[in-house]
């Protein structure tokens, strides 16, 4: 590999689910299914009154799993009664569950998240402790240590940093570190990645430089000299930070910005969606170490024990095979699933043809290239953030407009 890499896709669609709220209610719909896991006896999952399951996703992962989670509920109505969707970021999500508690009426069943949030649940000892109940064949068993019992991997892969860039723009696309700076100096405004607090790609592009750039201890963010300097610098010609990672490929695919910090999965997806065009390309920097991303579902103590139990009936279901294959989705965690075995032709045909619409061979090829780290542990990652929003991004944060 010669520092750069480019290839080119095709469209599809489906809607971002990230940002917005929504909401969906099933009542009396289907039959009962078999009980998934869990500690019920009979009738399906947590034998007992049917329960409403609010499920809040702060990391865009209701799109992989909003259909397994409706299943469910459809497959077993003698345990739900109703389910309801609801969105946040990932900053909000510590600040919402520690409300919910402190007034003592608990009524987030799920939280769905990524490292940020769940880490930010674990500091704050939001948690309940449900890791040892569940031991699935994971892909990367340390990715789900990284949850210190308080989280269950769900999907898994999302592997960074990549940049996803206009060629018309970039005819010359940057090769190494030096080369992305040079670029940024260059283009002033050009380059764009969103707050890593809130953003897949951000973060692992924060997490990636400290191996790039050689800092002490790529997994202790006090000893980033190296990877903060850097940040400050390139951040003299990035116009602003947005709050989310939606807006950067708005802004990209609208001919605002030439290149923006992605993730396997960010790169496809858009392009999926037509969001970005399909012949904008991809590039990883020489060197690369990749960062495998993880979404976590986590349930917040103080649940009714009837609710607790349906719920952790539901995370045993969204772990079997048949539901792990949706995960592929349309590219947007791409490859999608957390545990062994399951394969694209799994997943259903839809996924199928909309992953190979956008298919860059060189992905599969980088991850069985490339070493591969997971992210940060909950304190060093709620470390990193704050050191960028002190000394990196903290003044020039755009959130996003209602």
């Amino acid at each position: 590999m010669q520092g750069k890499w480019i290839m080119t896709g095709g469209i599809s669609r489906r809607r971002f689910l990230v940002g917005a709220g929504s909401a969906f209610a099933l009542a009396g719909l289907g039959a009962c299914g078999p009980q998934q896991g869990g500690s019920s006896q009979g009738g399906g999952p947590g034998a007992g009154q049917p329960v409403d399951l609010t499920i809040i996703d702060v990391a865009g992962n209701l799109q992989l799993s909003e259909d397994m989670i409706e299943t469910f509920a459809e497959e077993n109505t003698d345990a739900v009664r109703q389910v309801n969707f609801t969105t946040a970021t990932a900053p909000e999500l510590a600040s919402k569950i520690k409300a919910q508690q402190g007034a003592d009426r608990v009524t987030l069943a799920l939280a769905l998240t990524g490292a940020d949030g769940l880490a930010a649940g674990i500091e704050q000892d939001l948690w309940l402790e449900i890791g040892p109940d569940f031991d699935a064949d994971y892909i990367n068993p340390a990715a789900q240590e990284l949850a210190q019992g308080y989280g269950v991997l769900i999907s898994y892969g999302n592997y960074g940093p990549t940049f996803t860039y206009d060629p018309a723009k970039v005819p010359s696309p940057p090769a190494s570190t030096d080369e992305l700076l040079a670029y940024a100096e260059q283009n002033s405004g050009q380059l764009m990645y969103a707050r890593p607090a809130n953003s897949g790609p951000g973060r692992t592009l924060i997490m990636g430089l400290p191996y790039l750039l050689g800092d002490p201890d790529p997994r202790d963010p006090e000893t980033w000299d190296n990877t903060w300097s850097y940040l400050e610098e390139l951040g003299r010609y990035v116009e602003y930070y947005p709050s989310g990672t939606t807006d950067t490929m708005e802004e990209l695919g609208q001919g605002s910005r030439a290149m923006v910090a992605s993730t396997m999965g960010w790169d496809m997806n858009p392009r999926v969606l037509g969001t970005v065009p399909k012949g904008f390309e991809a590039l990883v920097l020489d060197d690369t170490t990749l960062i495998a991303d993880g979404h976590y579902a986590a349930i917040p103590k103080g649940l009714d024990e009837r609710v607790r139990t349906v719920t952790q009936d539901l995370l045993s279901y969204m772990l079997e095979p048949k539901q792990q294959a949706e995960t592929y989705d349309e590219g947007y965690f791409y490859p999608g699933p957390a545990v062994k075995g399951v394969t694209l032709d799994m997943a259903p045909q839809e996924s199928q043809d909309a992953v190979q619409s956008v298919s860059r061979p060189e992905f599969d090829r980088l991850i069985d290239s490339l070493p591969i780290e997971t992210q940060l542990d909950a304190t060093s990652l709620v470390r990193a953030f704050e050191i960028w929003d002190e000394r990196v991004g903290g003044g020039k944060i755009r959130e996003e407009e209602s």
